[in-house]
């Protein structure tokens, strides 16, 4: 983490994320977060598109999986098609 801050929460649940990080991050009026909490710790993670890499991890990981359970190209192809002809 590179910076730090200290901030409250107002009476409604409200936590102000601090300017020098909502401009470091990007961080714009509605940006949509995650929120994770666990003991005391809560976590806030920006949703926002995945990158070009992450979205290449995916499909990896998707075809090492397929490759797994044994499906093939074809497999996947008919599925879809049933999926698309019972719209």
């Amino acid at each position: 983490m590179h910076d730090l801050d200290v901030t409250r929460m107002s009476v409604k649940g409200q936590v102000v994320i601090p300017g020098d990080i909502r401009q470091a991050m990007g961080l714009v009026t509605g940006t949509k977060f995650i929120v994770a909490g666990e003991g005391d710790t809560v976590i806030l993670r920006k949703i926002g598109r995945p990158t070009s890499v992450e979205v290449g991890r995916l499909f990896g990981a998707s075809r090492k999986l397929a490759r797994r359970a044994g499906l093939k190209r074809s497999d996947v192809k008919k599925v879809v098609a049933r999926s698309r002809a019972g719209r």
